[in-house]
């Protein structure tokens, strides 16, 4: 297996942890919302390094940082839905706010890189 670069980059490695910390935390929701909230954070959380990644093999700077703008709108996405939990009563309070923690990071993390591309790439329209 090639080795991607993507793997090497701190904003997809914490990235990652995201969704693990994700499935955790949400696999004491109630049962009646495995197809509602439960699957639509995990699913959303799977999107921010997926999208990473995806970028990351795309031709241009400005691809990338597309797929940049797309992670980031899925993790304001997470945010949201783990407030939406957090006020619901779902799952462990700790382990929430552990991974709100995390989306924080990875929130800022992208907007790093995507500041950093563009600030290379005049060109581009700022997404932030």
């Amino acid at each position: 297996m090639v080795q991607s670069a993507f793997r090497s980059s701190i904003l997809w490695q914490r990235a990652m942890t995201l969704p693990t910390s994700t499935y955790s935390a949400t696999g004491n929701f109630p049962k009646e919302e495995i197809f509602g909230l439960t699957n639509q954070l995990r699913r959303a959380s799977v999107s921010i390094p997926s999208n990473i990644a995806e970028g990351s093999g795309r031709i241009s700077r400005g691809e990338f940082i597309q797929f940049l703008g797309i992670a980031r709108g899925s993790t304001l996405e997470v945010q949201t839905q783990l407030e939406l939990a957090t006020r619901l009563g779902y799952g462990n309070k700790e382990a929430l706010e552990a991974v709100q923690s995390l989306s924080i990071e990875v929130l800022k993390l992208l907007n790093a890189s995507i500041a950093t591309l563009q600030a290379n790439n005049p060109k581009r329209t700022k997404l932030c």
